[in-house]
């Protein structure tokens, strides 16, 4: 096989690249990482780990030692740098073998490892630090590529390894990871001398080899025979899957639907916790939802342990039709809660059954995963890349799924197997050492007029603070600038006119589509006009009215049919003005339309409180640096009213309150998050950032 020419796999190395690493095997081992995990098909986000073993000088002795680089715990190769590798001595590794009782005391051994660290500045080791450290090679892959995993949980795995490689490859049973597996995978390679990798049942794929690029290589070629095994096969003795069931919605249809079904989805799944969404209607998952197998494999779950870790055990199915009326939520609602509760009542069987004396407690027992025939996956969890790496991992079981059922039988991880791995204290104490979650994560905020100074200092924070937000404004030049800031799965935008139902319902269904739904609605769109009575025309009326007071109404509406299929409570925030409380001169219309918001904001409070929705209004004053109504006629009808020039602005209306501060953007996006984040009980508010203007105190 030509070392670049692969069908199945992405050859990714690039020699100059690699030739400016030359010498340094550690930077060699992370560029090779790198590469392995930038496809998907090899390993997924977190998934697997890699290691070199090199030469250096003790510290203490000045003597050479071997030392074992190894991708520390919660780490991904795909991302990995100095910083997430742990460093070993290898022979203190091995002699842990000296102090190891046996099966029932795996966990004994994961603190000794702190005894064996070389770099004191490593990263956690993981648990599977002993795999590598009990295989002599330089370099070593540990990695889950799905068609691996579908020969390791094949009904007859060893048969099929041996057919595809020969005397070539060693096979070892499913063994949860820990140091009895490393033992094991010492004892194959001593009774298997002159192999070039392991299978292990159920599990993956271990590779290694002389120098980096050698190990890279191997990998590949060990992943392209298996994968090309699969595909000479797949659909030849029955349909893929035992051929479609079920019809999919066109494209433009499916997208509808599970933007319709989303807030739904998502309020059903965080009767625990409140759950951030994803959905995708890949055409391979469609193949996999709409089959006749789905029925039988669905509920069989996955098999690797990283699958099943970030997707629970099993999917649940929904039992709907795809071209169901979504029109009447609550009808919808009481149709799709049984399945929920099935599935709440199965899982909580499955802990009962499963657990030990020691288990910790049971974790949040909704979905994962949820398959709507005909429209698609969604995904759950507690932010977005989680649920996006969830629908990643589960795409993942899916190709294992079909690739084993083309060459043999599809089997699963027994329960209890899979249990004793999701309630391994080892794992939960991986998930005790996360940090504490901000105070807005697991939000979703929609914000009007993100393109402009106030909007995006409003998004920026509440990012800051951990919500994901989506944009909306008429400029997508604007948008796509303030977007470009965040980092993925933090953002998304959608151009919308707040005079426009059209515009609105897309923005929110591209908030159901990319994040599950809503639950922080902000009206900071804006405009201003100063004009006296005798030149104010209808048309500069009309444009207040409909940006400031009209697309505040629409927002709500649209905005609380979300909310209330969610049934999650919710915050709506209004952008208004000290200009809707203080009559000022040449101001009657903006002045007008801002008292409109705020009186709306009573009104929906009154009206909305005991749904948890809480309606509230920032009130800023002088917001001149940094907002783009300053930009232009506004400023200078300002300036002309008090009779000073534009320049003088900022220092004229930081002189008039009482504080004498200049108002900024940053302020208003604070008094927004002490209402979203920390005012928890507060409906019907007017909160002033205004330095203290007196003649605007509404109390």
């Amino acid at each position: 096989m030509q070392s670049n020419s692969f069908d199945h796999v992405n050859y990714l190395w690039d020699e100059s690249e690699a030739s400016e690493l030359a010498g340094d095997e550690v930077a060699l081992f992370l560029y090779r990482s790198n590469q392995l995990g930038a496809d998907l098909r090899i390993t997924n986000y977190g998934g697997g780990n890699t290691s070199c073993k090199t030469i250096e000088k003790d510290p203490l002795t000045g003597e050479e030692v071997e030392v074992m680089w190894v991708k520390g715990s919660g780490g991904d190769i795909g991302t990995l740098t100095r910083q997430g590798i742990a460093g070993l001595y290898v022979d203190k590794l091995r002699a842990l073998k000296n102090v190891y009782r046996g099966l029932e005391f795996e966990d004994e051994i994961v603190p000794l490892y702190y005894h064996c660290l070389y770099d004191l500045d490593s990263r956690t080791p993981s648990i599977d630090t002993a795999l590598h450290g009990l295989l002599p090679f330089k370099h070593i892959d540990h990695l889950h590529p799905d068609a691996l995993i579908s020969i390791a949980a094949a009904k007859d795995s060893q048969r099929i390894t041996q057919e595809i490689w020969g005397d070539t490859m060693g096979w070892i049973p499913w063994q949860r990871p820990g140091f009895d597996l490393g033992l094991q995978l010492e004892k194959c390679l001593n009774e298997n001398p002159g192999i070039r990798g392991i299978v292990l049942g159920g599990h993956g794929l271990f590779t290694w080899g002389d120098t980096s690029y050698a190990c890279y290589i191997n990998s590949l070629e060990v992943i392209e025979t298996a994968s090309a095994y699969i595909a000479e096969r797949e659909g030849k003795e029955r349909p893929v899957f035992g051929g479609q069931k079920v019809e999919s919605l066109p494209a433009n249809d499916r997208k509808q639907q599970a933007a319709q079904i989303a807030p739904l989805l998502r309020g059903l799944c965080s009767s625990h916790k409140r759950m951030i969404g994803h959905f995708t209607d890949d055409e391979r998952v469609l193949q996999f939802i709409n089959s006749h197998d789905l029925a039988k494999l669905a509920p069989l779950g996955t098999s690797c342990p990283d699958h099943f870790l970030r997707t629970k055990i099993q999917p649940l199915v929904l039992n709907l039709p795809a071209s169901a009326d979504l029109s009447d939520p609550p009808k919808i609602k009481a149709q799709i809660e049984p399945d929920f509760d099935g599935y709440r009542q199965e899982y909580e069987a499955y802990y009962d059954t499963c657990k030990h004396d020691n288990s910790p407690a049971m974790r949040d027992p909704n979905p994962v995963v949820i398959l709507y025939p005909g429209v698609g996956m969604f995904t759950f969890a507690k932010n977005k890349q989680t649920a996006r790496v969830a629908a990643e991992f589960y795409l993942n079981a899916i190709n294992v799924m079909r690739g084993a059922e083309a060459i043999s039988e599809y089997t699963a991880l027994p329960r209890q197997e899979a249990f004793d791995i999701e309630y391994w204290l080892l794992e939960e104490a991986k998930l005790q050492r996360q940090p504490a979650e901000k105070p807005l994560s697991r939000k979703v905020a929609l914000i009007t007029g993100a393109g402009g100074g106030i909007g995006k200092a409003i998004a920026t924070k509440l990012v800051a603070e951990g919500a994901n937000v989506v944009l909306t404004d008429i400029s997508e030049d604007s948008l796509i600038e303030v977007n470009n800031t965040f980092k993925r799965d933090t953002s998304t935008y959608v151009v919308c006119n707040v005079n426009s139902t059209e515009d609105i319902a897309e923005a929110f269904a591209a908030a159901c589509l990319e994040f599950g739904g809503v639950d922080i609605i902000v009206h900071a769109a804006g405009l201003a006009i100063s004009k006296p009575l005798a030149e104010h025309s209808i048309q500069d009326w009309d444009i207040l009215q409909n940006v400031l007071v009209k697309g505040q109404f629409l927002m709500a509406q649209e905005g609380v049919s979300i909310l209330r299929k969610q049934a999650l409570g919710g915050d709506i925030i209004h952008i208004a003005s000290k200009n809707g409380l203080v009559a000022g001169p040449n101001n009657v219309g903006y002045g007008t339309a801002k008292a409109a918001q705020q009186h709306m904001t009573r009104l929906l409070a009154a009206e909305l409180g005991g749904e948890k929705i809480r309606v509230n209004t920032v009130n800023p004053d002088g917001v001149i640096v940094g907002s783009k109504i300053w930009e232009g006629e506004w400023a200078e009808g300002r300036a002309k009213a008090h009779g000073i020039s534009v320049e003088e602005l900022p220092a004229h209306y930081a002189k008039r309150n009482l504080m004498n501060e200049i108002i900024l953007p940053d302020d208003i996006a604070d008094a927004v998050f002490a209402l979203v984040g920390i005012l928890g009980k507060s409906t019907g508010n007017t909160l002033n950032v205004d330095g203290g203007m007196a003649s605007a105190f509404v109390r």
